[in-house]
């Protein structure tokens, strides 16, 4: 079974923490800042969205070169390989992959000549599927657990509610352990209370 991170909207407080910590561990590591989570609010909760590790995930399943794979219990997504041609963040049924801008070491910063005319402003209000700027090139960033990092992913460590952890085996069948006795808890009280109505129906 694939690992994956779940957030509790009962804890989480919108504080953007999570976010932020995912933007500074991958910019240590030199890969994309984009954060690989948005929190998401609405007027009652708060929850960071972020990617579920599918088992049979449609984004690697649409992926023309492979930049997707199931790597070490998760889905992974190789930035060298990306073609940015965004048939992952389209398949993606919960939005966990977006496109970030990066610009190639050897692209000077103003590549603009007396003979080029100036690089159009970037349009930020559009889709970040659609957007592009000169000399950037697009790649999809989503979740990977913070594989490069022994510590575990940045997000679950920095959460100050501890609304997000990190599911694995082990705590997905504890979880349904939990859940069965819950189940034969309830069992028990209906017995109960369909047998207290069957001794009042033979009394009367």
């Amino acid at each position: 079974m694939n690992r994956f991170v779940i957030a509790d909207p009962r804890l989480c407080i919108g504080c953007n923490t999570c976010m932020a910590a995912c933007s500074e561990e991958h910019k240590m590591y030199g890969l994309q800042t984009e954060p690989r989570l948005v929190v998401v609010k609405n007027s009652r909760d708060s929850v960071p969205v972020m990617c579920h590790q599918c088992e049979d995930a449609p984004c690697a399943q649409v992926c023309p070169v492979n930049a997707i794979t199931h790597t070490n219990d998760s889905i992974q997504l190789n930035e060298s390989l990306c073609v940015s041609c965004k048939l992952c963040g389209i398949a993606c049924p919960f939005g966990a992959i977006t496109m970030n801008g990066s610009k190639p070491l050897h692209i000077p910063a103003n590549s603009n000549t007396p003979m080029a005319l100036p690089a159009p402003p970037n349009k930020r209000g559009i889709s970040p599927f659609l957007d592009w700027y000169p000399g950037i090139r697009s790649i999809a960033v989503k979740c990977d657990l913070c594989q490069f990092s022994e510590q575990g992913p940045a997000c679950v460590r920095a959460c100050p509610t501890h609304a997000i952890m990190l599911v694995d085996d082990n705590q997905l069948a504890l979880a349904s352990a939990a859940k069965r006795q819950n189940a034969m808890d309830a069992m028990d009280a209906d017995l109960m209370m369909f047998s207290s109505f069957a001794e009042g129906s033979d009394a009367q």
